[in-house]
């Protein structure tokens, strides 16, 4: 089993009056990557609650002297952000549900198999590690909005909030890579806004949208007189961003001969403006994107290496839609926020089949694509809740269709295929749609749909979806 780095920094104290489960809990979830402490009565977990915070508390149901329920009650009235799960017996499932419905995340019967466990606590996890970045964020100030932008519960997206905390700091040059439409720029401005230059420029140029004769006075400035038309000195963008942040977007449209003027900005710190004698210091951090692939650039010639690498010091990969569908539910709730909120219209939401839809279709323009789409459902609602059939016409024709097969083999292995995708797509939309309604709960998610709690679990671990709360 390979521990969980996600989680390897949360706590979990098992009360349990029977020592053999609380070495089973210890050995099975540090295994997992938790630190974890054990009580073998309440009273003496209570005094351990006192003296240090655990993010997971999991306690026997029946236990003499102080009961699992008044544990509970303990737990929430004194640390309520810390999670609780319920052991319990076939006999006292009933107080377990019951125990839910008083602030438990969810229970475990006795006995439990490893992965019953496991599910429930990971389930926790994520919970609590959401709420403890909630808190993060919200001391961070004004940084909180960047991340805001920002919407995505998906394991990529998880992926990509660790390394804009982990590199904003840093003042390192980065590089996001990532198709159009991804949100490259969005991850760029988080950064800024978690650094050290947060109350400074925040300035984007889009490399693509300047001629290339442009480009250079764009970026560095010139004086008067550098060239015909040049009548006064103009402030490159450098300049402008003096102490702050820089985002050159598409950074692959830069022609080699200013390639290699931006590489001396990098090497040196400095730069001199078109036409001008004198050089200027360089104080800003660079932030550089693209949707190209900079090794085949190189390989050809249209690309400095020696550039790239001074970009690349920290990279970060933007990952397109079709590679987190499970947050196109959210994310589509959020555009149709925005959209309502730009007029008069108030849209409930999505009917089930127009939400399974969305989820279906591939995204080649990835984000920016689905806020379009949704933007364009919103307009052309002529009721209160966005249809499939309103989403299948704005898609039309434009889903690409497989390749023809040749032969009857080919035949039957598209057969399967298409079977299987639809399988699959049904089913996380199901579990998501599901742990949606729920707050993310397992059990209350399973009696929801009518679906034995195992069952129900085993999907949950087979497409590895998880919830997140706002």
């Amino acid at each position: 089993m390979t521990p969980d780095a996600a989680h390897s920094a949360l706590s979990v104290l098992v009360v349990d009056d029977e020592p053999v489960v609380c070495s089973s809990c210890r050995r099975l979830l540090g295994a997992e990557g938790f630190t974890v402490d054990t009580a073998l009565r309440a009273a003496d977990a209570q005094k351990m609650l006192a003296a240090r915070e655990f993010d997971i508390v999991i306690t026997d149901l029946r236990m003499p002297e102080i009961t699992g329920m008044e544990m509970l009650d303990f737990v929430k009235r004194h640390y309520p952000d810390t999670q609780v799960i319920m052991i319990t017996g076939h006999s006292t499932i009933a107080n377990a549900v019951e125990s839910m419905r008083q602030g438990a995340y969810d229970y475990v019967p006795k006995p439990f198999t490893p992965d019953e466990l496991l599910t429930v606590v990971r389930g926790a996890a994520d919970i609590r590690m959401q709420a403890v970045e909630r808190l993060h964020r919200a001391r961070a100030g004004n940084s909180r909005s960047a991340f805001d932008a920002m919407t995505g519960a998906s394991e990529a997206m998880q992926r990509v909030y660790d390394l804009i905390d982990r590199v904003a700091p840093t003042g390192a040059t980065v590089l996001i890579t990532g198709e159009s439409g991804t949100g490259k720029e969005l991850i760029a401005r988080a950064i800024h806004s978690h650094s050290a230059r947060r109350d400074r420029p925040f300035i984007a140029l889009d490399c693509s949208a300047l001629a290339e004769t442009l480009l250079e006075s764009e970026l560095f400035g010139h004086a008067r007189g550098a060239f015909t038309g040049a009548t006064a000195d103009k402030r490159g963008i450098f300049e402008i961003a003096r102490n702050g942040t820089l985002f050159l977007d598409e950074v692959s449209n830069i022609p080699l001969e200013v390639q290699k003027k931006l590489l001396r900005v990098l090497e040196q710190r400095e730069y001199r403006p078109v036409g001008a004698e004198q050089t200027r210091e360089v104080d800003i951090r660079l932030i550089a994107a693209t949707n190209r692939d900079l090794t085949k650039m190189i390989a050809a010639d249209s690309f400095r290496e020696d550039l790239f690498y001074r970009l690349n010091v920290f990279s970060i990969t933007a990952p397109p839609l079709r590679e987190r569908a499970e947050d196109i539910p959210l994310l589509a709730e959020r555009f149709l926020t925005g959209a309502c909120g730009a007029g008069s219209r108030r849209i409930k939401g999505f009917t089930k089949d127009a939400m399974a839809l969305l989820m279906r279709y591939p995204w080649p323009g990835n984000v920016r694509e689905l806020k379009n789409a949704v933007e364009r459902l919103a307009l052309l609602a002529e009721g209160d809740v966005l249809s499939g059939g309103g989403v299948a016409e704005i898609f039309g024709g434009a889903a690409p269709a497989p390749p023809a097969p040749r032969t009857n083999d080919e035949l039957k292995a598209a057969r399967k295929t298409a079977r299987e995708n639809a399988v699959r797509d049904i089913e996380k939309a199901f579990l998501i749609a599901a742990l949606a309604r729920n707050q993310g709960n397992i059990t209350r998610a399973a009696e929801d749909t009518g679906m034995q709690r195992t069952n129900f679990q085993a999907l949950v671990k087979k497409y590895g979806v998880k919830f997140q709360t706002e």
